[in-house]
Order: structure tokens, then sequence, then C-alpha cells
């Protein structure tokens, strides 16, 4: 079993504190035309600085073939959203600041900046995710929330989502104890609305909200799988308790596996349709689990290990400062809507990965490339 509540911690080093011009600049850049996470990273290990980076926006997407120049977040925009959250309780937080989720800061696309609402020593302790159906049965919800209550009492914060059905009920059986809710939207865009109410407790019992998005950002169908990842990434493991075939559940689970965390199953009756995912899990390896000691005792190990390797260490391949025109049609021309690994990029075109990766930042900054999971990319 853990220590007490709240002597738990996730810790991670080095501890940084940004200057309020770099936080102005990680926004501007993160906020602009075609940049992602991955491709912020890319940006400021190879420029230096996210205000270096800035300035090479518009060169590298011409380089890709831009018709125009992206949009670039200013710096006078920067500030109002800043100041707009502080207003909000908002505090827009980087990896290895405090406030930041020691294990989410360790993903390659981890969120440059996030935006954080309520305790920040709960961000900071060790976390078990509980996703589920939205439309779980009785039993699953009330397995749900026993699992949520035992495992706040072992001293971990629940992590989900806020949506209904067995997000609500682990949030609402660990508000005492400790839980996050992860929004897909902005701060001022709960959804479902009628939760409003339970993030409002979530913030007054010492819980937190996190998100990657500006205020005023209503979320949409692609933006729950970019906060899944978030649920997963923060997490030691990810308990599924319902979920039938092809939900969103499910993709946490898949993110849970890539990003090295544990998946953990709930077995349900097979003439259940909302159990057809989660017996699915247990059968592909998930850890089939019956109480919270099965996830407690699965994780105790994990727990004894330092959080390592945060997001914007530098990368151990340098860019190409400017590819020959040869080298980008070749590289360029094995590129399709079919996903290809950026190893076999390298193979095919026998480009050094320097010119390779060059020409993939360039190809994204002009709008022209998509990055999927596992290192896949393809031309839109």
């Amino acid at each position: 079993m853990l220590p007490p509540q709240g002597d738990a911690v996730d810790a991670i080093n080095p501890s940084v504190e940004l200057t309020e011009s770099e936080r102005i600049d990680r926004l501007r850049l993160i906020r602009s035309d075609n940049v992602g996470p991955r491709t912020f990273y890319s940006l400021v290990d190879h420029f230096g600085t996210a205000r270096a980076a800035l300035e090479r926006l518009p060169d590298l997407a011409r380089r890709g073939g831009a018709q125009r120049s992206g949009r670039i977040c200013s710096a006078d925009e920067a500030k109002a959203e800043l100041a707009a959250s502080r207003k909000f309780g908002i505090a827009w937080r980087a990896p290895g600041e405090d406030g930041y989720p020691a294990r989410l800061a360790t993903l390659d696309d981890a969120p440059p900046l996030l935006a954080v609402r309520g305790d920040t020593k709960t961000l900071m302790r060790p976390m078990i995710a509980i996703v589920g159906s939205r439309n779980a049965s009785g039993a699953g919800l009330k397995f749900a929330g026993q699992l949520a209550r035992e495992l706040g009492e072992a001293g971990f914060v629940v992590i989900s989502g806020l949506a209904r059905g067995v997000d609500q009920a682990a949030h609402r059986t660990s508000v005492e104890s400790g839980t996050i809710a992860v929004l897909a939207g902005g701060h001022d865009c709960i959804y479902p609305p009628e939760h409003g109410d339970l993030l409002a407790a979530i913030l007054d019992q010492s819980g937190a909200a996190i998100s990657e998005m500006p205020l005023g950002h209503e979320p949409r169908a692609r933006d729950f799988p970019r906060r899944n990842r978030l649920i997963s990434g923060a997490s030691l493991g990810v308990v599924v308790v319902e979920a039938a075939h092809r939900s969103g559940s499910l993709i946490t689970a898949r993110m849970a596996a890539e990003q090295g965390r544990e998946v953990f199953a709930v077995p349900g009756s097979p003439l259940d349709p909302r159990a057809a995912g989660t017996n699915d899990l247990i059968k592909q390896g998930a850890t089939l689990v019956t109480e919270a000691a099965d996830i407690i005792n699965a994780v105790a190990p994990i727990m004894e290990r330092p959080v390592m390797h945060p997001a914007g260490e530098p990368d151990s391949e340098p860019f190409e400062h400017d590819p020959q025109g040869h080298d980008r049609d070749q590289i360029t021309g094995l590129l399709g809507p079919a996903p290809i690994s950026i190893d076999d990029l390298v193979r095919m075109s026998g480009a050094s990965p320097a010119i390779v990766r060059t020409v993939l930042l360039e190809l994204e900054l002009a709008g022209r490339l998509e990055r999927h999971g596992g290192g896949l990319v393809s031309l839109l």
C-alpha cells in the first residue's frame, strides 16, 4: 500500500520555472498555425528557444511548399490569453514546473503549456485513471465508485474525463480524497454542461482540472482523443470498467499501452455489449481487475522508480540547416495518404535522419503533413 494520503508524490527532475516572457513565447508558438506539441519540441530543441523558433516559422513553411505564411500568434494575443486565464483562476504551467503532472511531462507530445486550476499539490501525487462507458450499467457505476473510493483511501488520485457514466461515478466517489478532471475544451466550456456542479465540487475539495485548450474553446469530436492521451499520460495506469466495441475508453487504453502505462480491465458478462471491449482487453493481455488491490499491487513496483526523461530534452538527431531540393523532392515523393514510419522514410530515401526530420518539419509547418502515433506520418 502507498503511504497515507498526501505523502506520496510523483517527483521529476530537474525543477524549472519559466519567466513571464518565456511563458508568452511558448504560448505564442503553440498557438501558431500547424504547430502541435511534437513540432513545438522539435522547433525548440533545434533553435534553442521558442522566440528563436517563432522567427523561423515563415521561412520553414515556405520551404515546405506553403503558398502563404500561416498565422503566428502575436505577443499581444498571448498576453491577453494569460491575463484572461488568471482572472479565471488558471495558471499555465510547463513540463517540470510545479503543478504539471510529472508523468504527463514524459510524453513526446506533452502539452508545452497546461492550463491548471485547483490544488497543484494534488496534481503532483500519483494518479490512477478510471474510464468507461457513458451509458454504464448500475453494477458498472457501483464498481467504478468502489474502486475510486478504495484507491483514494490508498493514497492515489483518481483522474478521469468528467464524462457521463463511469467518469462521473469515479469523480464523485473520490472528491474528498482527490480527483482530477481532464477537459476536452477550455475551462469555461464544460462538457457535458450539467457537470459544472461536479467540477465545482472537485475544485472545492482539493481537486483540480486541467486542459491544453484556450478559454472559449468548445470541445469538438477530435478533441476527445487528445484529451484521452492526457488522462492516460498523467497516470500510472488506466482502469476500463465498461466499454463497448469502438468505445472512446478503448482509445484511452490503447494510448496508455503506447505510453508505457499499465492497462487494467474489469470483466463483464459476455451477454452485455457494454463489456465486450473490456473482455477483449483482457484477452489482449490487460490486467484483470476485481478489486482495488489488483491495481495497487501492479503499480507498486513502478512507484519505486523515479520519473525520468521529461519532454523537451534535446533530440539526439539534429536538423539539416537547408536540405537540397532533390532530397526534399525524394522524401515528399515517398509520402502519401497512407501513414509511413519515419524510419522507413530514412531507409527508402537514403537521406540522413537529420534531412528527413527537417523536410517533415517543413511540410508540417506548411500544413501538408499529418503525424500519427508510433512515429508514423502521412501527406495531407
